[in-house]
């Protein structure tokens, strides 16, 4: 159970011109979310309607960026794009590379660098600029805006560079020809919260206004890189960052990128949610890095024309993904289990290491952990004199400031207000360990309690089409605009097993995923809950916070569990069952009274049977007429069949049948608790509707 606070958000009282444009919950979203006037709900809901803006809005840092990458053309010198190794970079290197080859002959006068994860350290390298010698000019991007040291070296060796970052600043400008990072705006700027891919992005669309007659693809075509790096890179999605995440997911969906396209197949998406993104291909395009530390071949995913060479890439992709799954649970539990011997209560913030633990790893690891527990997490992997790792933060902890007090004791340092990188020699980290918590105490005072806001109250019943479309129109969700956590109280979980995770080649994986029906008095619908074991999920009676899901490839709508508690009403689960059938007595009128659970049962089965046989897909309406049940009793019968390992593919208008194979044939005989409960809803159902038409006679 949680430990955390939920704060419901106060209910708000939507104008009645909002609500009749997108439907009473989406009107309070608004609202909640300070959208209060016409022209700012239509900006915010249709790209079309909102006014990007200039490129030229960084000022004159931008103007120098272009005259000096214009003198590059027009002098043949030799240009090299410096990516990172994360999403956000690898897609902004990708940006950069087709952009700009769209002046400069890739490979010819246009190369790339990007440091390997698990060997070097985010930003510019002296080890990396040697093997650039023969570039005249260097554009960075997501990185460099630190990089003093670097940049130094670069101006003794005669190389210009032009950054574009978004991270954190230096006190003082750094020497170079220009700089663009959206920190130099104001806070409210609508360009101040861009990621890495949206600001080099900008760069490409500055030079395709200053030469418009020599690029040959359209400006366009890059977006769907920059949706995918902004979703990942976790940015406020405010102002021009989310409508570049908006047109972005729009040609997204059209996937006319071949890797994207692939990658969008192997995680069974669709490309037109931005949790397509987060959820499918940011996981694997962070993972090659994660595992094998060379990024290089992700740009040549993104970017290749060449059908077969993106699906092997694309496959090495997948198989990076699961290592880093399996990895992932394995450290986190260990990460957990040293934390068992930590005093919570004077340690606000955590700091492990070990030699074991996989650095490319960490990152995802520290962000589990900092959520967990609502304070900042640094986990560090011990090579030789070294210790290498990431740190991530909860909101509210500037992670940043708190160790960039500490640089003389580092190796290496960069990042942002909630993510960072670093290294420091062995020997420092007792020190290091010891400054920080000791200012994280001066600066803060206390450990912030979690609070998790809930927008929305609502029952099971209102969990479906109507609800989905109406927060549809309110993506993409992020930083800024996180999608809705809905509460849902008095219900319980039934049906609950652990999901049969495998990786392409058929072999199991070691990470958890739970299923289950989650029922209260007005209906029942699927879930899923991520690293949670069937066990650990409550039999008693919860209140939960959840988020409402589509699951594109079952063309359904399912449930992805935020949190639980204890139910603050004093009603068993036995309950439940009893008001779910009151409160559904019209829908179980429909049943065949002559009828007994158990030829509900066998006749589905035989039913089955014939559908796999002959491939036919069937109408709810006649599958229940057939059966003589309602729908509740129909999904805990479809329900009970995957149990058997029958694959039950629904959408909303029909459902397809198909028998395990004919060598694991289970044992009908052996009835588990799942038949069990249909047939008990069954015969409850009949006994009820006799009790209650022999109460009107």
């Amino acid at each position: 159970m949680t430990s955390s606070t939920w704060q419901i958000l106060p209910e708000a009282d939507p104008a009645p011109w909002l609500i009749a444009k997108v439907g009473i919950h989406a009107a309070q979203l608004l609202s909640q979310r300070g959208l209060q006037t016409e022209s700012e709900v239509e900006a915010f809901l249709d790209p079309q309607t909102y006014i990007p803006t200039s490129a030229f809005a960084f000022g004159e840092e931008m103007v120098w960026a272009v005259r000096r990458i214009m003198e590059a053309r027009a002098q043949g010198e030799k240009v090299a794009i410096w990516g990172d190794f994360d999403a956000d970079g690898i897609t902004a290197t990708s940006v950069l590379w087709e952009g700009l080859g769209q002046f400069f002959s890739q490979h010819e006068y246009l190369v790339y660098y990007i440091p390997n994860r698990l060997t070097e350290s985010h930003g510019l390298s002296i080890a990396g600029i040697e093997t650039l010698k023969d570039c005249q000019l260097i554009i960075t991007c997501d990185t460099g805006s630190t990089s003093l040291k670097e940049i130094d070296y670069l101006r003794s060796q005669a190389v210009d560079i032009i950054i574009t970052d978004h991270h954190t600043l230096p006190d003082h400008r750094p020497p170079v020809t220009a700089i663009i990072n959206p920190r130099n705006l104001v806070t409210d700027h609508p360009l101040y919260h861009l990621s890495g891919v949206a600001v080099a992005y900008k760069l490409i669309e500055a030079l395709y206004e200053s030469m418009p007659t020599i690029p040959s693809e359209p400006l366009e075509n890059l977006l769907d890189l920059v949706a995918i790096g902004l979703v990942a890179d976790l940015v406020q999605l405010k102002g021009d960052c989310r409508y570049l995440a908006q047109v972005g997911i729009a040609q997204l969906k059209k996937k006319k990128r071949l890797g994207v396209q692939f990658l969008l197949d192997a995680c069974k998406k669709s490309g037109d949610r931005p949790t397509d993104i987060s959820f499918g291909i940011a996981p694997r395009i962070n993972s090659i890095s994660r595992i094998w530390g060379d990024v290089y071949k992700c740009v040549e995913m993104l970017t290749s024309q060449d059908p077969d060479r993106c699906q092997e890439l694309v496959n090495l992709a997948e198989e990076a993904n699961n290592q880093r799954k399996a990895l992932q649970k394995k450290i986190h539990t260990q990460v957990k289990d040293r934390i068992t011997t930590i005093d919570l209560s004077t340690s606000p913030i955590l700091i492990l290491e070990d030699e074991a633990w996989h650095a490319g790893i960490l990152g995802v690891v520290s962000g589990q952990i900092a959520q967990e527990y609502n304070r900042p997490v640094i986990l560090l992997n011990i090579d030789g004199d070294m210790a290498r790792g990431s740190a991530r933060s909860p909101q509210g902890v500037d992670l940043y400031s708190l160790i960039k007090g500490q640089e003389h004791i580092l190796s290496s340092f960069g990042g942002h207000p909630f993510a960072a990188g670093l290294s420091l020699p062995l020997k420092n980290l007792e020190l290091f360990k010891e400054s920080l918590i000791q200012r994280f105490w001066q600066q803060y005072g206390s450990i912030t309690p979690k609070v998790l806001n809930v927008d929305l109250v609502l029952p099971i019943s209102d969990l479906g089409q109507s609800l989905f479309r109406e927060l549809k129109l309110l993506e993409p969700y992020g930083m800024g605009n996180p999608a809705p956590k809905l509460l849902v109280k008095d219900c319980h979980f039934t049906h609950k097993r652990n999901a049969n995770i495998k990786s392409r080649k058929g072999q199991k994986l070691q990470f958890l995923k739970s299923e289950f029906t989650l029922v209260d008095q007005t209906g029942s619908i699927e879930g899923h809950w991520w690293d949670q074991s069937i066990d650990k999920i409550p039999d008693r009676l919860c209140d939960v916070v959840l988020e409402l899901v589509d699951n594109s490839y079952k063309e359904s709508y399912e449930v992805r569990i935020t949190d639980v508690k204890d139910s603050t009403t004093i009603e068993t689960s036995q309950d439940i069952e009893i008001n779910y059938f009151q409160n559904h007595h019209e829908a179980a009128e429909v049943i065949n009274p002559n009828l007994r659970g158990e030829e509900v049962w066998q006749n589905l089965v035989g039913i089955a049977k014939y559908l796999s046989r002959t491939n036919q897909a069937i109408s709810y309406s006649d599958l229940q007429q057939k059966l003589g049940i309602n729908m509740p009793i129909l999904q805990l019968g479809l329900a009970a069949l995957q149990i058997y390992d029958w694959q039950i593919t629904q959408n909303l208008d029909n459902i397809q049948i198909q028998m395990p194979s004919a060598n694991s044939l289970p044992d009908y005989e052996l009835i588990p608790s799942e038949v069990e409960d249909l047939i008990g809803y069954v015969n409850e159902s009949i006994f009820r509707q006799s009790y209650a038409n022999l109460k009107t006679c």
